[in-house]
């Protein structure tokens, strides 16, 4: 069983029962998650996109679009059009396989991993978790890379708020750091 049918299957009822949400189309589910990679060295050298475009297909399993400048800024050498991003949407079964590499093997992966921060959430139940190096996917062989590469992942939910999106995180089996009680 994959992990959007297990979803779909068990966690959903649970959730709804723990949020105490009776609508099933009310319970909170993966929107879409966003990959996005820049860096300075695209504008060094127009080789430096093509591998990190190459990397980001091999963690996302798709072809990545390539982000324009939209004003050029003369402090940091960059003119409008050049080419300073990649950026990737991932949906459905991509998406929920993607999120469950993610919390199996990636997190586990991570060198003093202690569970996702909570300041990630933004209000309005996504989470943006920043990863330094992006050799802590199992596709990227660290061997063959000539740099490593930072990599900025988005969980869109359509969770109306943190306490949800927590929730719906937490029973798809993302572990959080422990809040600290203040006193």
């Amino acid at each position: 069983m994959s992990f959007q049918e297990e979803y779909n299957k068990t966690i959903k009822q649970e959730l709804g029962k723990q949020l105490g949400i009776k609508n099933p189309m009310a319970i909170p589910h993966l929107v879409k998650i966003v990959l996005n990679t820049s860096t300075k060295d695209f504008l060094a050298d127009k080789k430096n996109i093509e591998l990190a475009a190459e990397d980001l297909s091999i963690i996302g399993g798709q072809k990545p679009v390539v982000r324009k400048a939209r004003i050029s800024v003369a402090t940091f050498k960059l003119r409008e059009g050049d080419k300073i991003g990649l950026s990737m949407t991932l949906r459905g079964k991509r998406m929920y396989d993607f999120y469950e590499k993610l919390v199996k093997i990636v997190f586990p992966r991570v060198k003093d991993f202690n569970g996702v921060d909570h300041k990630g959430f933004d209000g309005r139940g996504n989470i943006t978790l920043g990863f330094s190096e992006n050799i802590v996917f199992p596709e990227i062989d660290s061997g063959k890379l000539d740099k490593i590469r930072s990599l900025q992942v988005t969980i869109v939910s359509s969770a109306k708020d943190n306490a949800q999106a927590k929730a719906l995180h937490e029973a798809l089996g993302m572990k959080f750091k422990k809040e600290e009680k203040v006193d």
